[in-house]
């Protein structure tokens, strides 16, 4: 049986406006790589630039997240993170968004990832997104409708950022733009595990969401794509 296929977007924003260093979010990475390739399948890395895109936090005292930066094969394949337009959909049946301060900056205007992640979709494949990756699904749009309209989804809150100081580094908040575009935002307990599952729309609210997202995803793909059995 052929290896189904997985991409992970990440952030390529290096720096904030004001100059403070930012990226994608770690373990918004890290646990899908594992769940996904403990699994069989082949995980790849999208950017909205060429090269291995910046890291915006991390943890060493967790086990995965040490693990994920000394792993050869993860490494070559961050090395190996290509645009948009180097990748066909109909190769992949998940594509995921991890978060961090940079997704806010440039995932929602990378028009080439929104048509990648349609045109996945599109194909009966699963969409994710975890915190500030959620602005990645923003401009999607699936035969002219936005992707999000009438689903529920969440992502990083209102008062997420403001607990957490980050108001002044982004540029809106997600939920605002969510419910500009019709969808069903859903929010949980601020900085508390918070996964809303749309069929085969998989999205988690913030960092502590992300291994339990991870999972769900996989289950998601699992479901709908039939592709339980891998080698």
């Amino acid at each position: 049986m052929e290896q189904p296929r997985a991409l992970i977007a990440l952030s390529s924003t290096r720096e904030l406006p004001d100059g403070r260093r930012c990226g994608y979010w770690l373990p918004e990475a890290a646990y899908p790589w594992w769940a996904l390739t403990k699994a069989g399948w082949q995980v790849d890395f999208v950017s909205t630039k060429d090269g291995e895109p910046p890291v915006d936090g991390v943890d060493h005292s967790d086990p995965r997240q040490h693990r994920f930066l000394l792993d050869g094969h993860a490494r070559r394949a961050l090395a190996a993170t290509r645009r948009a337009r180097h990748y066909d959909p109909g190769d992949y049946r998940i594509i995921t968004f991890a978060g961090g301060r940079g997704a806010m900056w440039d995932l929602p205007h990378d028009h080439e990832l929104a048509e990648l992640t349609a045109g996945i979709y599109r194909a009966g494949g699963v969409v994710g997104a975890v915190c500030h990756g959620t602005a990645g699904l923003l401009n999607v749009r699936v035969d002219g409708v936005a992707l999000v309209s009438g689903r529920n989804v969440t992502g990083f809150s209102e008062e997420e950022e403001r607990t957490v100081g980050l108001v002044a580094e982004i540029p809106f908040f997600l939920g605002d733009e969510l419910a500009a575009r019709g969808a069903h935002y859903l929010c949980g307990p601020p900085l508390r595990e918070h996964i809303v599952t749309d069929e085969r729309l998989v999205t988690g609210q913030n960092p502590a969401s992300a291994p339990r997202a991870a999972d769900e995803l996989l289950a998601a793909a699992t479901k709908t794509v039939g592709a339980s059995s891998v080698p």
